[in-house]
């Protein structure tokens, strides 16, 4: 069926038209595009690996830092003995 190419319909069916054209002409899209996929999905996995690499790292060196008490005692109440007496 064919619409007149001033009608809404017949703008459709033109660019439909162009863009079948266009696929038929270029057959060798589709390999492009898987080579795009797989180098992707490979970055995104080293990405990965990398990230875990370096979080597995920080939380290591951050578990074994060891934080002094605070003068005093920390939480002890004031005066030095744990009932307040000096």
């Amino acid at each position: 069926m064919f619409f007149a190419p001033w009608t809404p319909l017949g703008v459709i069916e033109l660019e439909l038209r162009r863009r079948v054209t266009q696929a038929r002409a270029t057959g060798d899209r589709g390999a492009s595009v898987m080579e795009w996929v797989i180098i992707t999905g490979i970055l995104v996995a080293l990405a990965a690996v990398v990230g875990g690499i370096i979080f597995n790292t920080i939380k290591g060196n951050a578990e074994s830092i060891t934080i002094p008490d605070a003068p005093g005692g920390g939480g002890a109440p004031a005066g030095g003995g744990e009932d307040g007496n000096p």
